[in-house]
């Protein structure tokens, strides 16, 4: 049995004791009008109007981080206009990019030679998809989307230049359901097949014992679906679980009743796993590292605010997420689903390494080699900048 992935775990750390809330509309990645961004015309195109500016943000980065390699210093100077096609979700578990758009401190930092052109997708393949028509250059994304693009462009395509969430999966489950063997003969839910929570669900139930297969048979069914209709299948009864992110786990025991059986930070070392990083064409990289390192400082100056003034991060986000959605989180939801997440630009880079080897264990993934498939060398420049530690890479 995989150590990390052994059954265990942990009393529900989302709030439970909210009351009146009323059921949610679908929101972030799962409402038809965010779907309506996801085609090659950007969601959104700003024009920049300032220079480089990002407060330091000492709670980004790991205190004991290996030292930088400085023999790739971004040039940050570059005067040449440069339209940068930006991706994000609109999820709670990408504050940092929403709240870096929100408040500016994207355009803050890029410069007046960079036009922002930004768009909103339904789920990881989707951006990966604009990534690979040439329509995007860059998106803030989850990790196996990118481990599977990597791979089959032959770890050409694209470069993981930052961290940016880590926590906030659960295995939320009916009440009735104690432990792996009462799911035995059961449906449950992930967002989309080979998917990071998919990932996730599937080797967490294969350690348990319990076989799944691509169909929705074995001794239990797993049916990848909109995170939206996991909720209602979850209500109705159809499902009895489902391994989801933030903010759909507090949804479904919020509105659906349930329980948190597994909480995924307890699978990994320090409780620490990358849900979402930042990825960057290759080609864009090699062309405008001044503009990736601008782009970086203000992340790190939007994760600086948000662990600055949570509340206002809070606020933040849910704008962005209305934006897109026309549907706000209710304060409550995003309440609770904040305190389950951790924003830092540390990509976390050991937890890709394992949820690769894991996709591969349940059969989703062919064996590859992830050599490459990071370039921190600007990151780790922008924090030595900023007079900050840098990150640990593989």
């Amino acid at each position: 049995m995989n150590p990390r992935r052994g059954w265990c775990s942990r009393p529900a750390t989302i709030a439970l004791a909210l009351t009146g809330l009323i059921a949610l509309a679908a929101c972030g990645s799962d409402d038809p009008k965010a779907s309506s961004e996801t085609t090659a015309a950007p969601a959104s195109s700003t024009a920049v109007s300032s220079a480089d500016t990002a407060a330091p943000a000492d709670s980004t980065v790991p205190a004991d981080s290996a030292a930088p390699d400085t023999t790739a210093a971004a040039d940050t100077t570059s005067s040449e206009p440069v339209t940068l096609r930006l991706g994000y979700f609109p999820n709670v578990t990408h504050a940092p990019a929403l709240v870096g758009l929100q408040e500016g401190l994207f355009l803050d930092s890029l410069g007046p030679n960079v036009t922002l052109e930004t768009s909103a997708f339904n789920a990881g393949p989707e951006a990966i998809e604009a990534i690979a028509s040439g329509a995007l250059d860059a998106s803030f994304i989850g990790p196996n989307p990118a481990i599977n693009y990597f791979a089959k462009t032959g770890g050409e395509g694209i470069r993981i230049v930052s961290g940016t969430t880590s926590g906030g999966a659960f295995f939320v489950v009916k009440p009735e359901i104690n432990g792996p063997d009462d799911l035995r003969g059961k449906s449950v839910a992930s967002p989309q097949l080979g998917g990071t929570q998919d990932v996730a669900l599937r080797s967490w139930l294969k350690d348990n014992g319990l076989e799944t297969d691509t169909a929705g048979g074995g001794d239990v069914s797993v049916l990848p679906q909109a995170n939206a209709d996991t909720l209602a299948a979850f209500i109705d009864g159809s499902i009895v679980g489902a391994w989801v992110p933030e903010p759909w786990a507090t949804r479904l025991i919020l509105e659906g009743g349930g329980k948190v059986l597994v909480d995924e930070r307890d699978l990994w070392p320090d409780g620490q796993y990358v849900t979402t990083h930042l990825i960057v064409t290759t080609e864009f990289l090699e062309k405008h590292s001044d503009t990736i390192a601008n782009l970086l400082k203000g992340l790190v100056a939007s994760i600086d605010a948000i662990d600055a003034d949570p509340a206002a991060a809070q606020a933040a986000t849910n704008a962005g997420i209305a934006e897109i959605t026309d549907k706000p989180l209710q304060d409550e939801v995003i309440q609770a689903a904040w305190a389950n997440l951790h924003f830092t630009v540390d990509p976390i880079a050991a937890s890709l390494t394992e949820s690769a080897k894991d996709a591969e264990a349940i059969g989703l993934l062919d064996p590859v080699d992830l050599t490459g498939i990071y370039d921190l060398t600007i990151l780790d420049s922008v924090l030595a900048e900023l007079g900050l530690d840098p990150v640990e890479g593989p």
